[in-house]
Parts: structure tokens; C-alpha cells; sequence
């Protein structure tokens, strides 16, 4: 991979020349822009990386209602979801960790400083007020810093804009489900707005496996309600000021991994989550300086609460506490450059950052009549500035790349970056990508200062971990059925590298235990994806991930199937009328195993999943849709995590409507 990656950079310059002596010829894109990948608004056919965009229309005519559902049908992405809604859910980027994704919304980092990992709970992901989600695929740390080495979401929210509009969405299902949300958008003057609120709750599924013999059917039942408030003024032509807030808080049942495992009834988790930023968005000297100065603010609280139960054989019982927050500044430009000969869109980009991560936690179990006692109470702050910069070069060879320095109270400074280039070939219909850059995961405030009662010491002399990687792709739109899209084909193959990742090492005597940069992995694979639109009212989408993800033993890594496939059909068959199956198989992985009775049978793979879901929407008028969701309809009994079952078979129906 490596050497094709070099052979394919050395060409680069050759294909720049040539390029620049090429007539333009009109290029077949897509209309939807991307600005995750650049930080400038980029159409999406011109990004050097994986890039998948799900829209709002997407998110309603799938029948999405959570994060961790939108994602699960994006190429090289998998989900592992412990448990339904409220469970613990990880997401693994081309086979890099959890915590080497990072999470934005509206470009603001929402990772939780208090999680031991530093990762982001996508089983908490509401979709209330988003307008679309952003997926980039590859290492991101040269614009995006810490934690973007598998890439980065971007949970983008729904701008206010025309007249006063807005949306109700009432439903209910079976087993016992109930949603209502509201939205209302709009302008007015220099003012807009845009508010969303949403109560979602469920009675939900056992998720531990009916195979063990500890099932009860005891089930984790689920619920929330988030609010958000985003406002904006606009005093004169190019200058807007923008504020926003966002409330969520959720309880939700959970199952207890012991020895034996043991269905809980009564075990709860309950999380509360803030987030609020405000800033200025301006365009100066005649647009050409575009400048975004924002502060945004995360505080997130999660509790568990595990009461002590007669039926228990571990005689497990506590009381957990994380409370994370993290403040943080942005100063981001763009240079809009004026076109030079055969180099046009040129852009220049500047950033600074400055943010301050704490995290407050607390754990006091006991399992078995032994205690255990678990505290973090620390701060770390980061500095970065990054430069980038952009070109079209013959009017089809869009080149990008960035620079990025980031200095940490602990754990020192780590620079990267991030080449890539997308050259477009229409003579063939046609796209080749190219891409290599550098990422680095800052150790977490657990890894640096946690403390326990068996003796766990965090390590302040940690490094970041570091990663590099790159992709080679291509696509292509066949003008086939009387479309210039007819049918589109993408093959992209990757490769990471990770060194000096943070594990979990003992003294040699056993007596105490830290955190040490002696761990390495590498991942490879690719992503294909085959697209087609033989009518006006049918499209077929078919994906296939496939992932080699391995330690410095030749080990596979923990919860990385080999093999991933999508297909989906959206059908029209009337105007007012969508049908949207979706069929997703996941090949076993290597995992920490549970045995038919709960307890722990070592290390070894989990079995397959297939799994089906299927959406309808019919638009009875104009402003009102009927729509019928259902997910899992055959039963299927995946484990993503051994010993947690996937939701079973589940039906929700209702209306949506518009004003």
C-alpha cells in the first residue's frame, strides 16, 4: 500500500502539468458541499477522503431517530451499541479505536473529557434540530487536532432562514414507544432562529442474549427529552452574530457483565448534557476575508446507579459519577485568493485554538464483597494554530492540504498534516483520489491522573499516541438510462498505522498498575460502494467494508468485523409514496466472549448479523406525511458486544407535519 501510495505521489506533480495544459471540460458533480473536509465549502466529488453526507431528508425518509442508526449503513464505519438506546455505543473508523474519532457539532468538539477513553457515547446521539451529518474518513489531526486519526463527524444543525416554518412529528410503536418533536425556523429582519425540542421514550428490549441462562427478559427501558435554541443576527450585509444552546437529559435501564453476568432489573443510568456556543461570522474586504471567532462550552454529567439486588450472585451494587466539561476558543479564516493562470478556487486557510478540558469522576462499586474506589479530578489545557490551503489546477485537479501545531499542558506538543489530491477525468467519467497525512490522540485526563483502590496510578509523563495514514481511490458516473449518473462505482483501499498507543501495563511484582506508550497496530482494508438509478422511481445502494485490523502480536483488534455490506432500495412507485429497505450484514469479530451461562469464556469471535429494516412514508398532503418504521423485523440475534443482544423486532408509526 505504502508504495503505491509513493508511486502515486510521484506522478502528482506530472499530473499537475498536464492538467494545467488541458481544456476544461465540464464535470458531472454532486450539488452537496462538504466543509468538515477543508473547513471551506468543498462539493463533496472534490474531498481527498471518504466522505458520506446524511441529509435531513435521508434521516426522515430512513426513519432514523438516533445517531447511532444514521451511521450504521456509512462505509467503513461500525457501530457497536451495548445494548438499545442509553447503551453504551462506539463507533470504529476503518478499524481505528473509538477514541480516535472525533465528534463536532457545528465544527465544535462534543467528546467527553470525562470518559477514561475520552470517546463520545453515540448511544446518546439525539437528532433533534440536525440538519445534516458530516462523515470524513482517514487522519485529521492536521486540521481537526486530537483524536481524528480513524476521522471525524460533524453534526451540523438546521439553519434558520425564510419565512416563520417548522415541523410536529407525533408517533408511537410497539414494544411500548412514544416520539413527539417540534421544530420552528425562520427570519425576520437581521434575525433568525431556529428551535427544536423532543421526548422520546421506549419500554425497550432485555439486551442480555436469550441464549444465556440469566435471561429474564427484564427490559432496559429508555427516555429523553433534549431542547435547542440556535439564534443569529445579521446587523449589516456580511457580518452575523450567532448564539445557541442545547439541552439533553436521558435515563435509561443497563445490564451487569459479571461472573456470571446478571440481568439486572434495576441497574440505571442517567445523563444530563449542556452545550451552548456564540461567536461572529464575517466577511471582509469585498468577501475575500472570511473570519469565524466563537467560544463554546461542553458539560456533560452521567451517573449510574446499580442497587444491590437479592438475586444477584455477585451481590453487585454503586454508585458512578463522570462529570466532564471542556471550554473552547476558535479563531478560523479563509483567504478567498483570486485565480492565478490555471489555478482557480485558491484558498488559503488560519485557525487558532485554545481549549481547556476537566473532568470530575467517581466510581464506588462492589462485586462479590470486594469494594473498588475509583476518582479523577484534573485539567488539561491545549493551544494549536493550523494552516491550510486549497487550488484547482486545470479546472480538474483539486489539491488541498494542512499544517497543524498543538502544545498540551501534558503530553507535549504534536505536529501534523495532510496531503491529498482528486483529479478529475470526464473523457472516462471519472475521479482518482489520493491521500496521506499524520494524526495524534492527547492521553486522557484518566490515563494521566485516574487513581484507584487496587492501586491504578495515572501516568502525567505520557505521550500522544501517533498515527498515520493514507487512501488511493476511484470513482466513476456512467451515463447510463438517460442519466449522466445512471450508475456510479467507488473503490477506495486504506491503510493506518498506529504507534505508542496508551495501554494498560502492570509492575512487575503486580503490586501497582499505570498507563504506558508501549502499544502498536495497524489497519488496512477498503470501501466500495456500487450506486444505481435505472428510473425515476428507484435507486439501489450497495457498500462493502472490508477491514484488517491487527496489534503488534499479528492479533486481531477487539470489535473490527473483517466484512461489512449495506444495500438499500428507495422506491417511488406513486409520487406521494417512498419504500426504503435496508439489509446490513456484519461478519463475526474477535471479542471478549460470554458463554451460554454468563460467564467469561475467553477471547475468541462472535458470530454474524443480518439485519433488516424498512421505512415508509406516504405524503397524504402537501404539509402532512404518514410514516411506518420498523427496525430489525427479522428478529435477528446479533451480538455487537458479546453478551448484548441488538433491540429486537421494533415498530414505530406516526405523522409528520409541516407549517
Amino acid at each position: 500500500m505504502r508504495r503505491l501510495l509513493l508511486a502515486s505521489a510521484l506522478f502528482l506533480p506530472a499530473i499537475a502539468a498536464s492538467a494545467q495544459e488541458a481544456q476544461t471540460v465540464p464535470v458531472t458533480t454532486l450539488p452537496e458541499t462538504v466543509v468538515t473536509a477543508t473547513r471551506i465549502p468543498t462539493l463533496a466529488n472534490d474531498v481527498a477522503a471518504g466522505v458520506t453526507v446524511i441529509t435531513r431528508n435521508e434521516i426522515g425518509s430512513r426513519g432514523y431517530t438516533s445517531l447511532a442508526q444514521a451511521l450504521t449503513d456509512v462505509p467503513g464505519l461500525h457501530v457497536v451499541q451495548e445494548g438499545g438506546d442509553g447503551g453504551q455505543a462506539s463507533v470504529f473508523l476503518r478499524g481505528a479505536d473509538s477514541n480516535q474519532v472525533l465528534v463536532l457539532r457545528d465544527g465544535m468538539p462534543v467528546n467527553d473529557p470525562s470518559d477514561p477513553n475520552g470517546a463520545y457515547n453515540f448511544g446518546l446521539g439525539s437528532l433533534a434540530g440536525v440538519e445534516r451529518i458530516e462523515v470524513i474518513r482517514g487522519p485529521m489531526s492536521g486540521l481537526w487536532g486530537s483524536g481524528a486519526g480513524g476521522g471525524v463527524i460533524n453534526v451540523i444543525t438546521r439553519p434558520g432562514s425564510g419565512a416563520p416554518h417548522g415541523t410536529v412529528t407525533v408517533a408511537g410503536g410497539l414494544p411500548r414507544a412514544g416520539l413527539v418533536s417540534a421544530t420552528l425556523s425562520g427570519s425576520s429582519g437581521g434575525f433568525d432562529y431556529n428551535l427544536a425540542a423532543e421526548s422520546h421514550s421506549e419500554i425497550g428490549f432485555d439486551t442480555t442474549p436469550k441464549r444465556e441462562s440469566v435471561y429474564t427478559g427484564a427490559r432496559n427501558g429508555f427516555r429523553s427529552q433534549v431542547a435547542s435554541i440556535d439564534l443569529g443576527y445579521t446587523p449589516v450585509e456580511g457580518v452575523r452574530f450567532f448564539a445557541g444552546l442545547r439541552y439533553r437529559t436521558a435515563t435509561f435501564g443497563l445490564d451487569e457483565l459479571g461472573f456470571p453476568a446478571y440481568d439486572a432489573a434495576d441497574y440505571t443510568g442517567r445523563d444530563r448534557n449542556f452545550q451552548g456556543r456564540a461567536g461572529v461570522h464575517a466577511f471582509l474586504l469585498d468577501g475575500l476575508w472570511e473570519t469565524t471567532l466563537q467560544v463554546g462550552h461542553l458539560d456533560e454529567l452521567r451517573r449510574y446507579f446499580e442497587p444491590l439486588e437479592a438475586a444477584d450472585p455477585n451481590q453487585g451494587s454503586g454508585y458512578s459519577r463522570y462529570n466532564g466539561r471542556r471550554t473552547e476558543v476558535q479563531w478560523n479564516n479563509t483567504l478567498h485568493l483570486p485565480d492565478l493562470g490555471a489555478a482557480t478556487a485558491n484558498a488559503i486557510t488560519f485557525s487558532v485554538d485554545r481549549s481547556s478540558d476537566r473532568s470530575g469522576s467517581f466510581i464506588d462499586t462492589s462485586a462479590s464483597g470486594y469494594p473498588y474506589l475509583a476518582t479523577v479530578d484534573a485539567s488539561a489545557q491545549h493551544t494549536a494554530g493550523s494552516v491550510g490551503a486549497q487550488t484547482t489546477l486545470g479546472g480538474r485537479l483539486t489539491l488541498t492540504g494542512n499544517l497543524r501545531e498543538e502544545n498540551a499542558t501534558y503530553g507535549g506538543s504534536a505536529f501534523t498534516w495532510r496531503l491529498g489530491g482528486v483529479l478529475a477525468l470526464p473523457e472516462v467519467w471519472s475521479r482518482l483520489k489520493l491521500s496521506y497525512g499524520t494524526s495524534f490522540l492527547a492521553p486522557s485526563l484518566y490515563d494521566l491522573f485516574g487513581v484507584d483502590s487496587y492501586n491504578y496510578i495515572g501516568n502525567p509523563s505520557l505521550r500522544p499516541e501517533r498515527s498515520d495514514g493514507g487512501e488511493v481511490g476511484w470513482a466513476v458516473d456512467l451515463p447510463l438510462w438517460g442519466r449522466s449518473d445512471g450508475a456510479s462505482l467507488d473503490f477506495s483501499l486504506f491503510e493506518n498505522h498506529f504507534r505508542d498507543l496508551i495501554q494498560f501495563v502492570y509492575a512487575p511484582d503486580f503490586s501497582s498498575s499505570t498507563m504506558q506508550n508501549v502499544g502498536r497496530a495497524y489497519t488496512h482494508g477498503f470501501e466500495a460502494g456500487l450506486a444505481l438509478h435505472p428510473v425515476r422511481w428507484a435507486d439501489a445502494h450497495v457498500s462493502w467494508t472490508y477491514t484488517v485490523a491487527r496489534d503488534q502480536t499479528g492479533a486481531a483488534l477487539l470489535r473490527r468485523p473483517r466484512n461489512q455490506v449495506s444495500a438499500s432500495l428507495s422506491l417511488r412507485p406513486l409520487p406521494a409514496l417512498s419504500i426504503t429497505p435496508e439489509l446490513q450484514y456484519v461478519s463475526g469479530a474477535r471479542d471478549y466472549l460470554v458463554d451460554n451461562q454468563g460467564f467469561d469464556a475467553g477471547l475468541g469471535f462472535t458470530r454474524a448479523g443480518l439485519i433488516c429494516n424498512l421505512a415508509v412514508n406516504y405524503k397524504v398532503t402537501p404539509k402532512a406525511t404518514l410514516f411506518v418504521d420498523a427496525r430489525n423485523i427479522g428478529g435477528s440475534r446479533y451480538e455487537p458486544a458479546s453478551g448484548y443482544q441488538m433491540p429486537g423486532p421494533s415498530f414505530l408509526a406516526g405523522v409528520r407535519l409541516g407549517y
